[in-house]
């Protein structure tokens, strides 16, 4: 039996204090920006389901990431 490993799965959104409140409306958005691009990934280059699975972990992932480290500047914290 080949031992699988594990992918991390999808990291959660975590806003500073001053936009936390926006935080389940932006992650809903993000959700629908990659939902969008994974399906149209999806058809236009013909991929699996586990494939499809990834780019959507990937892409969410990158884009929380991308959201937080830009906005981490504003925070009160930082200034």
């Amino acid at each position: 039996m080949i031992p699988q490993t594990r992918k991390p799965g999808l990291r959660a959104l975590e806003l500073p204090p001053e936009f936390e409140d926006l935080t389940g409306l932006i992650a809903g958005d993000v959700k629908v920006v990659v939902s969008i691009l994974a399906e149209r990934a999806s058809q236009r280059l013909l991929l699996t389901k586990k494939q499809a699975r990834e780019l959507q972990r990937a892409l969410w992932n990158r884009l929380t990431e991308g959201i937080e480290d830009e906005i981490k500047p504003f925070s009160a914290d930082r200034r």
